[in-house]
């Protein structure tokens, strides 16, 4: 499992995942789930994925192939997409084919697999957008009324979220945000694990504005972690019911 969340606000886009990979307790594995695509000055994309590794890893090949190589098999290729819409409709349909040639592969094993996607990032001169792919290749886009999208194992790092995200809110306070959302996470699910990586594409950059690894001995995630749970557990005291 994994879990992925992307914040769409006024001041630019913070995404973060993490990059746990397991088949099994005893066959953990780390791979990273967040890929960049840009044209400094142009475009800058971000892609965030989970579910099934052959799907999700297959579907950035092809990806990356349409970029370098965009006359083969008349693959379009998301770095020369008109609009954010476009990428995200390549991206989907890319998916879906992936999944289902897998799937095909699968289907003496009966097994199902299964792989969703967030799509991120703005076109010079466009806006900025964010998509939800699912595994059939449709897609929703986040909007002012929900600035945010998860993907994987998403509920345990939702409450904090819906209680404190706005489109106003700064990236600094995004970045505590999407943080103590995966500390929520990496707190009750074991599927989910660290190192984390993160990135911010802020309004109009039209780059890649920062990207970091964090690592489980950061001591800057650790003191957050710990001041959070200090936090929460004075506020469950001075509450009486």
């Amino acid at each position: 499992m994994t879990y992925c969340v992307g914040l769409l606000l006024k001041a630019g886009m913070v995404l973060l995942s993490d990059t746990r990979t397991n088949a099994g307790l005893d066959n953990i594995a780390t791979y990273r789930k967040m890929f960049t695509f840009e044209v400094p000055g142009d475009r800058a994309v971000v892609l965030l994925t989970a579910g099934s590794l052959s799907v999700t890893q297959t579907t950035i090949a092809r990806l990356r192939e349409s970029i370098e190589h965009p006359e083969t098999d008349g693959a379009r290729s998301i770095l020369a997409a008109q609009t954010m819409l476009e990428v995200a409709e390549i991206v989907g349909n890319t998916l879906a084919s992936v999944r289902q040639d897998i799937d095909g592969k699968m289907n003496a094993s009966k097994v199902n697999v299964s792989a969703s996607m967030i799509v991120a990032g703005q076109r010079k001169g466009g806006a900025m957008r964010m998509f939800l792919i699912y595994p059939e290749g449709n897609f929703i886009e986040a909007t002012e009324d929900t600035p945010y999208l998860q993907i994987g194992e998403h509920k345990y790092g939702k409450p904090i979220l819906d209680r404190v995200v706005t489109p106003d809110t700064s990236l600094e306070d995004a970045r505590k945000a999407v943080l103590l959302s995966m500390d929520s996470t990496l707190r009750s699910n074991l599927s989910v694990g660290m190192p984390l990586d993160y990135c911010v594409i802020e309004k109009d950059a039209c780059t890649v504005s920062r990207m970091q690894r964090i690592e489980a001995q950061d001591e800057d995630f650790r003191a957050m972690s710990q001041a959070w749970s200090n936090a929460l557990r004075d506020g469950f005291q001075k509450i009486r019911i």
